[in-house]
């Protein structure tokens, strides 16, 4: 049954693709379903990248939720286009190869897919099913006749009492009060050892103290009431932490005949449990269970946690860890562990083969009676004032799985009886710790997945190095690491250059900066993969460190150019792991991508993985933009080398000149204007249009402005200049184009006018507009350059009288379009007529403005506008 639905449908460009992602991911969020969003982005990434880019369709993607699990379809208009089928004998393209990878990934993370077609449309379609999440509790007991059942009172009080970090009581509740008469005013600020009557047991030295500093304690012990009568209670302890970090130990508490209601389970000790092969029913016991506990957490790190509170537990010790291999198994990375200090916690990673004698290896269990004997046998433990020492392997298969220890500070505590123990305890848990493992990094992996395909999205959306270089950093800062720098190499003889710093706190960016100039770059180097840099760390620690002997007046006096406290936080940000990846484009290092850690911190060997990959696509996206800059600038320069240089000034004639290239990054076309001087008194001007846009047209345009340059000052007349002109173009052979040319020369005269002898090779007409308004064409027609080898072209003579103006334009202009209508040469003249007494800035601004507003949308072909305008003559 459909129980909702969400529908889109997304234009054919690419930048849909996005889009639809996160239409998925908000759809599936807000349905509460976060366990598979990242698979279902990963497959509608690829169905609607099918449908809008290689089909070429819009893409109508329907999001269906049921009581089982999310149905997704993504339909395109393209129902022809050839689709795999698993059973035809037709053979899968490569994975990596674009078409069909999306019904691929189909069949390898989706729970059911299929195809279906209509008249109009393809629909592919993919089900995930819901992960089942057990109801209710995992451990229960049978049911029982009410004889049987255990003896309350008829108002069963449970004291809820709250104990802060300094072992003070901060909360009493009302059931307290009602147990031990104490109200919540006597009672608040005051240590609970005041009020607990602890048993002693001999032999051991756990105290209250000590038990409420441990993650969960449970058992019995007396509280002296108001009167000073103890009352036996049966307690639960759970330590918590608060949002600030602020660590306190909730205690429940019932009197010690109701225990029934917060005692867990009662199981057998665990020695003589593990040994047991079925539980007293003759139900076989479970060792997974009997060792963590029933119900057993549901995630890994959980899990681990569990683990080594059990096993400190049970060997009576001051410390535990459990370290996982990485994949390889050359390393051993720590993931849970109590008792030791922060920085022996999360992923610091410690070599499988370690120390030295016969305890050396994490292959085999290992008892060290004191390591200060041994120094070095257990890196994890160095510091940390522990002696002794056992540490059993964890095992699937006869493969390294990980490594299980328990440690104390006074030597000689363990034997081999007890390492017996721990490694029977691991045997039974390592198959439960590797399945767990396994479904994290599976989790993990279809995330990194959904992570590298948006990624690469962004970056292959833009070609900008700067844009490209923050898109690095942000999409590393914060989901990989806390801090980012990335370095770019220049060629191989320059040096890596700090080209980008970002940290998640902006506050710490300028510091960070500060200090990384201060510091050599890492060395470029080919060699995939991470490597440790410690030279930012370092650095960081020396320079908190000055600044701690300046404030205490045994260092220099010279003044900081930081505050101490700016210095002790960039140190505090810096100071956890730091790794450097190459990026690596075209087999060249193109520079470095550095990410870091806070102090005490260091990287999971799966978000290593995952940053080299994002490594990879980051120098291929880096290097694109580097070579399309690269090209982008030769090509400026050669176009700006084609325009002419400055204007000469014509005395007696105002001119002006606009001109636009159309296409992006384009400084010439195939439309192009010249104005020159000739020789004393004499000045050419030009304006074509060569067939076509870009590069091939602007060649054209350089031959041409080159060649009327030449032959006019060779002394040739108009028409001589485009005859020569015209076979040069046919010399050119394949590369030739036809180009329409407007050519004249003028001459001012002392009279203020100005005579004009032009000739018009197919080009648009020049036009006159005269001081009463009025418009009308200044040349005749003539056959265009680069058809015909004999073109017989003869100059026109046109004089302007003071305030005419002559307006030539490429068909840029009169071409200009709105759906069917067209600007046109009318268009033209109506314009040019409303623009009697005007500048010859201000008229070639108008007509560019009319030209504008005809259409919408940006032009699409070159334009080219030269007013020339003989100023009226004033009395003086």
């Amino acid at each position: 049954m459909i129980t909702a639905r969400a529908a889109a449908t997304f234009e054919p460009v690419g930048r849909s693709v996005a889009t639809a992602r996160a239409f998925v991911r908000d759809t599936l969020q807000g349905w509460g379903h976060g366990d598979i969003v990242d698979d279902a982005v990963v497959l509608t990434s690829e169905l609607v990248t099918n449908a809008v880019v290689h089909a070429g369709t819009a893409a109508d993607v329907l999001c269906l939720r049921t009581d089982s699990g999310v149905r997704i379809s993504v339909a395109d208009r393209y129902p022809e286009r050839e689709i795999p089928l698993q059973n035809s004998g037709q053979i899968f393209a490569h994975p990596d190869r674009e078409g069909g990878r999306g019904l691929l990934l189909c069949g390898a993370l989706a729970s059911r897919w299929g195809v279906e077609y209509t008249a109009a449309q393809k629909h592919v379609w993919f089900q995930l099913d819901l992960p089942e999440r057990p109801a209710g509790t995992r451990a229960a007991g049978p049911a029982l006749p009410v004889d049987a059942l255990p003896v309350a009172d008829t108002r069963v009080r449970v004291a809820v009492i709250q104990i802060d970090r300094g072992g003070c009581v901060s909360f009493w509740n009302d059931d307290a009060r009602d147990l031990f008469a104490y109200d919540a005013e006597q009672v608040i600020g005051k240590p609970l050892t005041d009020f607990a009557a602890w048993p002693h047991t001999p032999g051991t030295g756990t105290g209250i103290a000590e038990a409420l500093q441990l993650s969960r304690w449970e058992g019995s012990y007396g509280i002296r009431d108001a009167d000073g009568r103890v009352v036996p209670v049966y307690a639960s302890h759970l330590r918590v932490r608060d949002a600030d970090g602020e660590a306190s130990t909730v205690c429940l508490l019932v009197r010690d005949h109701e225990r029934a209601i917060l005692q867990s389970p009662q199981r057998a000790p665990a020695q003589d449990t593990l040994t047991q092969a079925a539980q007293p029913e003759g139900r076989p016991a479970d060792p997974f269970e009997v060792f963590i506990g029933s119900p057993a957490p549901d995630d890994l790190d959980g899990l681990l946690q569990r683990t080594v509170e059990r096993a400190r537990d049970m060997l009576d010790g001051d410390a535990a860890y459990l370290l996982l291999a990485t994949d390889d198994e050359t390393e051993l990375e720590v993931r849970a562990s109590t008792g030791l200090p922060s920085a022996r916690q999360r992923f610091a990673r410690v070599p499988v083969e370690a120390g030295t004698g016969r305890f050396g290896s994490a292959r085999m269990p290992a008892v060290h009676e004191d390591l200060t004997a041994v120094p070095g046998a257990v890196p994890l433990l160095s510091g940390t004032g522990m002696r002794a020492v056992v540490t059993v392997p964890l095992k699937v298969e006869g493969r390294l799985t990980g490594s299980l220890g328990v440690a104390a500070e006074s030597p000689g505590r363990y034997t081999n009886e007890e390492a017996l123990r721990l490694q029977f305890a691991a045997d039974r848990i390592a198959l439960a710790v590797e399945r767990a493992r396994l479904t994290e990094l599976e989790k993990l992996r279809r995330g990194s997945l959904s992570f590298l395909v948006e990624a690469s999205d962004l970056l292959a959306g833009t070609l900008d190095r700067d844009q490209t270089l923050a898109l690095m950093a942000q999409m590393t800062v914060p989901t990989l690491a806390t801090w980012c720098a990335v370095y770019t190499v220049a060629d191989q003889a320059s040096e890596p250059e700090l080209s980008y710093v970002l940290h998640e706190d902006e506050d710490r960016i300028d510091g960070l900066k500060s200090l990384l100039m201060k510091v050599d770059p890492p060395e470029p180097v080919t060699t995939p993969g991470a490597r440790v840099w410690t030279a930012p760390a370092d650095a960081a620690h020396d320079a908190a460190l000055r600044t701690s002997l300046r404030s205490l007046g045994l260092g220099h006096s010279a003044r900081p150019s930081t505050g101490p406290g700016a210095t002790l936080a960039t140190a505090s940000a810096v100071g956890g792991e730091t790794v450097v990846l190459p990026l690596v484009a075209r087999n060249r290092v193109i520079g470095m991508l550095t990410l870091g850690k806070p102090a005490e911190e260091h990287f999971r060997q799966e978000i290593l993985e995952l940053a080299e990959d994002l490594s990879r696509r980051a120098a291929l996206a880096l290097d694109n933009a580097r070579l399309y800059a690269e090209r982008t600038a030769i090509s400026q320069s050669l176009q700006r080398s084609l325009l002419p240089p400055e204007r000469p000034e014509i005395p007696g004639v105002e001119v002006e000149v606009i001109y636009r290239a159309a296409g992006e990054g384009n400084e010439v076309g195939g439309d192009f204007y010249d104005l020159f001087p000739i020789r004393d008194g004499a000045y050419g001007f030009a304006i074509g249009d060569v067939c076509g846009t870009g590069p091939e047209a602007a060649a054209v345009t350089g031959l041409a402005r080159h060649a009327l340059r030449l032959l006019a000052r060779e002394g040739f007349g108009g028409a001589a200049v485009l005859e020569r002109l015209n076979a040069a173009i046919l010399d050119e052979g394949a590369r030739s184009r036809f180009l329409t040319l407007l050519y004249g020369e003028l001459w001012p005269q002392r009279d203020g006018s100005a005579v004009l002898k032009v000739v018009c090779a197919g080009h648009p007409l020049p036009l006159r507009l005269r001081q009463d308004g009025t418009v009308e064409p200044a040349a005749e027609p003539q056959p265009l350059l680069g058809v015909m080898d004999d073109l017989e072209l003869y100059e026109q003579t046109v004089t302007l009288a003071p305030g005419d103006v002559l307006l030539c334009v490429t068909d840029g202009v009169t071409e200009r379009r709105e759906g069917t209508r067209m600007l046109g040469d009318d268009g033209l003249t109506d314009v040019l007529t409303t623009c009697t007494g005007l500048t010859a800035g201000a008229v070639a601004a108008r007509v560019l403005r009319a030209v504008e507003r005809f259409a919408a949308e940006p032009a699409s072909d070159d334009m080219a506008i030269l007013a020339m305008r003989v100023p009226e003559i004033h009395p003086g």
